[in-house]
């Protein structure tokens, strides 16, 4: 049985489009997954590779492949350097 909050919440999520529902779903997610401690004393690739891990690869896909050369370009809107 569902608590009044959990009713509540269900009732105005469903009434979100699919990609407002996406967000909630992430923001959800975010609260419960464990946070980095501060005493996490891992080397830092093996803390990027546990996150990125969790990237489905769809995602991945979507990501420019010229962003090192083109950063400005994604960050700021100047113009690319290389297409």
């Amino acid at each position: 049985m569902q608590s009044d909050i959990a009713q509540e919440i269900y009732r105005k999520v469903s009434t979100l489009s699919v990609e407002q529902q996406q967000d909630v779903l992430r923001l959800v997610d975010s609260k419960l997954r464990p946070q980095l401690k501060s005493d996490d004393t891992r080397p830092i690739w093996e803390i990027i590779t546990e996150i990125s891990s969790q990237v489905p690869d769809e995602i991945w896909a979507t990501l420019p492949t010229d962003g090192s050369v083109n950063h400005d370009h994604y960050l700021y809107g100047a113009p690319k350097k290389y297409k």
